[in-house]
């Protein structure tokens, strides 16, 4: 008895949706000199936004160079961006931000190109193979949650032999 109860506490723990961020690298630099508390979202991605909870997991990928660069957490559902909260300029297309904290955070000359791994993705498996950049065009998409855990491994491996 004392194990189901253990086993539905921890399931209640477990995140509820992978969530991947494509970033320019400004914002991702910027979050990551921030100290990586916070990340902002555009306005048109609204209704997935107001589904983000803390305690699901995020995923970073930095359009402009087509590299997976970081996991982490939620830490918090999402606010409107307050006036002067952010170190650098943000432009009228951040309108929300959420609270997160990095988990794997990989070096520059580290992050994961994506043209190795993505079409090993089950997200991009709706595009043809040579058309898989499709797959990332928006601020914010939902991931399987095998296709998280995979490129946080692939993370995770990066870290361990550096």
């Amino acid at each position: 008895m004392n194990n189901q109860r253990a086993k539905t506490k921890n399931e209640s723990n477990a995140p509820r949706n992978f969530w991947m961020v494509v970033s320019d690298i400004e914002s991702f630099n910027g979050t990551k000199d921030h100290g990586f508390e916070n990340y902002p979202l555009r306005e048109e991605h609204r209704r997935k936004i107001q589904r983000i909870e803390s305690g699901d997991r995020i995923l970073f990928y930095v359009e402009s160079s087509k590299k997976f660069s970081a996991t982490g957490f939620v830490t918090s559902s999402y606010r409107e961006i307050a006036e002067g909260s952010w170190p650098w300029k943000l432009n009228d297309r951040w309108t929300y931000e959420i609270g997160v904290r990095s988990e794997v955070l990989l070096q520059d000359h580290e992050y994961i190109d994506a043209y190795q791994i993505a079409p090993r993705l089950e997200y991009v498996k709706r595009w043809a193979p040579e058309d898989w950049p499709l797959a990332f065009q928006g601020n914010l998409h939902l991931l399987p949650k095998a296709d998280f855990y995979l490129l946080e491994e692939e993370m995770k491996k990066i870290r361990k032999s550096n």
